[in-house]
């Protein structure tokens, strides 16, 4: 059954996000493989810790990536 995974770091996305996060993947996933696959369509959201994150060497906080939303150099 297909199984969608999804990383985010802590505290970046309001719970309704998360939602509208996981509702909006299902529903491409669904869209591609057929309606009758929603019921045995998985999806999980995972929190990272800040920090705990990194790339190329430099870990990101929840607030380097709040501030890259915002458009703001960290």
């Amino acid at each position: 059954m297909p199984l969608i995974q999804v990383k985010v770091i802590e505290n970046v996305f309001t719970p309704d996000q998360k939602q509208q996060i996981i509702r909006r993947l299902t529903d491409t996933m669904v869209e591609i493989e057929g309606e009758n696959m929603r019921p045995v369509t998985w999806c999980v959201l995972e929190e990272v810790a800040s920090g705990d994150w990194a790339i190329a060497g430099n870990p990101l906080t929840s607030a380097d990536v709040r501030a890259l939303a915002a458009g703001v150099n960290a």
